[in-house]
């Protein structure tokens, strides 16, 4: 006899007996609920976001305007939402976060490697993320990140292959290395505005995408700030300290140089 396997459904398609069950509160208090599900719904935005820009990079790499815009938007809604949840993460108090604080022992956010993956797909090359990662998985998932071309090196390939004059130190640079400013460059994004057509737009599109990056790293800080002020943040993390370290360094920094100069 044939075997039939059963209706697929809503709950069996999504896998909600998984996701529904994996809400494991460490204390009986109220709000240990809601950090929990707000930091699991930031993962799977990661894992999206990763998702997009992975497709960017490709439409990127083959020269294709309309496709990348359209993914880039994508992104950039991704990113409202994820600053929007802080808006909710700061409805808990710090005494009802300062309830269930002790239970998450070493955990923190500095752990979360997708995070770290999204910086190392927009630039970031920064080694001293690893001392929150031993030798296993995540730590070769980072490191892999970091040594493949960034989303600003398939733009580079981008603009070529529409025929403008990259530099070569730009287009084959070392991805390994962080994004530096470069003045030839900058003066090939002079025209590119200039021109004012296809590459112009994706120009924008990567400045809202830094920007949007910016915004969620300035609420991170005062939302940190907001819930335990300047103490030692969970898993013995520098806390706001370190956050507000990140604020204000652009991943595209010759998109931003050119401001100046249109």
């Amino acid at each position: 006899m044939t075997e039939h396997n059963a209706a697929l459904t809503y709950s069996s398609y999504l896998a909600l007996d998984e996701i529904l069950g994996a809400q494991k509160p460490r204390s009986d208090e109220h709000d240990e609920m809601l950090f929990i599900v707000i930091h699991q719904v930031y993962e799977l935005w990661f894992k999206q976001l990763l998702h997009e820009f992975g497709r960017t990079q490709q439409v990127l790499s083959n020269g294709e305007t309309a496709h990348a815009l359209h993914t880039l938007g994508r992104a950039l809604s991704i990113l409202k939402v994820v600053v929007a949840q802080i808006d909710v993460l700061e409805t808990m108090t710090p005494r009802q976060f300062t309830s269930f604080r002790a239970r998450l022992d070493a955990s923190s956010g500095f752990q979360s490697a997708q995070f770290r993956e999204v910086e190392a797909v927009l630039g970031r090359r920064d080694t001293r993320v690893f001392k929150h990662y031993p030798p296993g998985e995540q730590h070769d998932r980072i490191k892999a990140a970091m040594s493949r071309p960034s989303l600003f090196d398939s733009f580079m390939t981008y603009l070529s292959l529409h025929h403008y004059d990259v530099p070569s130190e730009c287009l084959h640079r070392d991805v390994a290395e962080p994004i530096e400013p470069s003045k030839q460059l900058q003066q090939v994004l002079l025209q590119v505005y200039k021109d004012d057509t296809g590459p112009a737009q994706v120009c924008e599109r990567l400045v809202d995408l830094d920007e949007g990056l910016q915004e969620w790293r300035y609420r991170h800080v005062k939302m940190v700030e907001r819930v335990i002020g300047h103490k030692v943040g969970t898993g013995g993390s520098a806390g706001a300290e370190y956050l507000k370290s990140t604020l204000f360094t652009p991943m595209f920094p010759d998109l931003w140089e050119v401001r100046s100069q249109l």
